[in-house]
C-alpha cells in the first residue's frame, strides 16, 4: 500500500466515514466476544483508519493555517 494512499479507500473515501467505522470496531471489540484473531485484525483496522483520521485533520489544519494567514487561533464563541 502506497505511502500517500488512504487505507482501503473504497471503504473509507471520507473522514466522516473513516470515523464512523473505527466507532464501530470500537463497540465490536469492547462488547469482548471477538475471537483473537478477528481482534487482532479489527486492531489493526482501527489502526490504519486512526491514521487515515489523522492525516484528513492535519491537511484540513494546514489549509485552515494557510487561509488565515499561517495563524492558527481559537475561534470567538460569537464569531468575533
Amino acid at each position: 500500500m502506497a505511502e500517500n494512499t488512504p487505507p482501503a479507500a473504497a471503504d473509507a473515501p471520507t473522514f466522516e466515514h473513516a470515523l464512523e467505522q473505527l466507532e464501530a470496531l470500537v463497540a465490536r471489540m469492547e462488547d469482548g466476544k471477538l475471537p483473537l484473531e478477528e481482534s487482532l485484525a479489527a486492531y489493526q483496522r482501527g489502526a490504519e483508519l486512526i491514521r487515515f483520521c489523522e492525516a484528513r485533520l492535519t491537511a484540513a489544519q494546514a489549509r485552515i493555517a494557510v487561509l488565515d494567514g499561517e495563524t492558527l487561533r481559537d475561534l470567538a464563541p460569537d464569531g468575533k
